[in-house]
Order: C-alpha cells, then structure tokens, then sequence
C-alpha cells in the first residue's frame, strides 16, 4: 500500500532513498535547507566518492566493511537505472607507501586483510607502471581488486533529477522529527504516515551523541597528468588519498580533525595534503588549484552508523566518513525494515 512520506534531509541517504521509494509507488516530501539540488550543502559534495571497503578495514569494523562490498554490487545497479552508468567506476584501487614509510604500511596491510574474499596484491615496479604509468616510480604498491568511486556531484543532480515522484521543498529547515511528523522551525508540521530523518549533523537535537568531524579537500586541474583509479597513500601521520575526476581533475584528501568549525581549509592542511600528492604524482607540480573544500561528517561515538525504526519513524545518520560507502546497503536495509509486517 502507497505510503505518505515525509523526509528531512537531502543529502547522500535522503536522495537515494527519496528516489528509490518514489520508484516504488509512494508519495514522498523532501524538506532541506539547501537552496536547490546542486547547492552543495550537504557533506555528500565535499566526499571524494571512494567505495574502499578493503581499505577502510584499516579503521573500520568488520560489517562495515561487508555493508561497503553489498553497495559496490548495488551502485553499478543505481546508476544503469538512472541512465547514467559512467557515474560509478569499478576498476579498483591502489595503496602506496614510500620506502622509508615501509614499516608503517606492513602494519596497515595487516589489518586490512580480510577473513575471505580479494585481498591486497603487491605490485613490482613493472605493474604498477603498467597500470598507472603517472605515479613515482619508486613507490611501494599494493592493488586493492574490486574497489572502485562514484562522482559524488553528478550522482547527487542525478537522483534528485530522475525522482520526478518527489516533491523537493528546498530552502526550507526542520527543527525536530517525530513519528508521523515533520516539525519545521517556522512552526509548520508535516504529517505522514512515516518521518524519515537523514539530517546528518541537523539531526543533532534529536540525537544529541552526534558531533561533526571535519575533512578538507583539494581540487586540483592537472592537464596531461593521467590517474585510472583512486590511490591512497600509507603515511604514518596522515590517510592521504588522490580520487580522479573528469576534466582533468584530481582530488587531494582528506584531513581528520575533531572540531565542528566549518571555516575555510587551514594552511597547514592545504600544505600537508598538497605535498603528499606531489609526492605520489609528480607530474602535480604544474597543476592549478581550482579549490579547497571543507565540510563536517556526522558521527557517533562508536563511528558506526545507526539505523532506528519504529511505528511512523525512520532514523538513518552517523555514516561519518563512509556515507557514500554505506548508503545503497544501508538504504536496501531501510526498505526491508518499511516492508517487514
């Protein structure tokens, strides 16, 4: 039976789940402060896209990892339905380490090993040339089969595009969410027979454990400096990782820092990232920085996302640094809570 939705929250989860349930036949409303679908408010714009569930198991839990390999089968699915395959790529990745940070990346691959499924490959100098012929030549390589990226910002346009079943109320800002309601902070309410609640960090009333963990990026055009996949390099202070998007472009990131300031990128930063990709790709020293981003990721204390259903609420959040990762997992999950009796 069609169900009347109300959703708070546009961002990576809100679309996707906006869309797949307008797919199904139900009526749903879209409440988001951004001004329209391509303001790039939400954290989903700033993310670099990556789908490493093999890697992330460097801090990750098992299950997120599993959650991470069942969105890597459902993206590809997503974006044939939306008449945009190109949208996800699915030719690996690799982890790199200089030399003399050896000892650190031995330590990383040991926790990254799975309990079954592709595991991490070494590569000699002759591979990794033959796959990215860009990157110094003396780093240390390890292929990571299967994983792959979305772009982030098409993906976005494009969900919010296709659900032509949606009714996106944007520039509009919800201060609570309750079952069956939707509270506004203009006082108006949104009744339905189910609230969706995806605010990321705007959830933080209703869940008070959220707190927002800041990440910043470069964008750098690099014209004739040709990268396949996404790279991720070993570091003992820092997770530096370069993402290639079309035009020519590169993405340097991300930093990790504890804080809610959503101020412009630091020096420090900007510094710190730029130098480590110079040093994985030094074809990067002519590149022109078009420019930085920062944005907050919604976290829980335990860095695991949650998923809360009862009568008239759905509560999805805390996907931190893995939104894009968990999303299709997590959404598939959320139906099947809607659907069970």
């Amino acid at each position: 039976m069609p169900l009347d939705i109300a959703m708070a929250g546009a961002g990576v989860m809100g679309r996707l789940l906006a869309w797949q349930l307008a797919r199904a036949g139900h009526r749903v409303r879209v409440v988001d402060a951004a001004s329209g679908p391509r303001d790039p408010a939400a954290a989903g714009f700033t993310a670099a896209g990556m789908l490493s569930p093999l890697a992330e198991r460097e801090h990750a839990e098992p299950d997120i990892a599993e959650l991470g390999w069942r969105s890597l089968t459902l993206w590809p699915q997503i974006a044939q339905a939306l008449g945009r395959p190109e949208l996800v790529r699915t030719s690996g990745s690799l982890l790199l380490a200089h030399g003399s940070d050896l000892g650190a990346a031995q330590r990383v691959l040991a926790r990254v090993q799975p309990d079954d499924g592709p595991a991490p490959q070494a590569l000699d100098r002759a591979a990794l040339r033959a796959l990215e012929p860009h990157l110094a030549p003396d780093l240390k390589a390890w292929q990571l089969p299967g994983e792959g990226q979305v772009l982030p910002r098409d993906m976005l346009a494009a969900l919010a595009e296709d659900a032509s079943g949606v009714d996106w109320r944007w520039g509009r800002r919800v201060a609570r969410v309750q079952p069956n309601r939707l509270e506004l902070d203009d006082g108006h309410v949104l009744d339905a027979d189910l609230a969706i609640d995806t605010r990321g960090l705007g959830a933080q009333p209703d869940l008070p454990r959220l707190r927002g963990v800041r990440g910043e990026v470069v964008w750098l055009h690099a014209p004739g400096v040709v990268l396949q996949r996404p790279v991720r390099l070993m570091h003992p202070r820092h997770r530096v990782y370069l993402v290639p998007r079309p035009g020519d472009l590169i993405v340097v990131g991300a930093s990790e820092v504890e804080s809610e300031d959503r101020s412009p990128v630091s020096l420090r930063s900007a510094v710190e990232l730029m130098a480590a990709a110079h040093s994985v790709l030094p074809g990067l020293a002519e590149a022109r920085i078009v420019h930085l981003d920062t944005q907050l990721r919604p976290a829980l204390p335990d860095h695991r996302p949650v998923l809360h259903h009862e009568p008239g609420l759905l509560r999805i959040n805390g996907l931190y640094r893995h939104g894009w990762l968990l999303a299709p997992a997590l959404a598939e999950k959320a139906l099947s809570c809607l659907s069970s009796p």
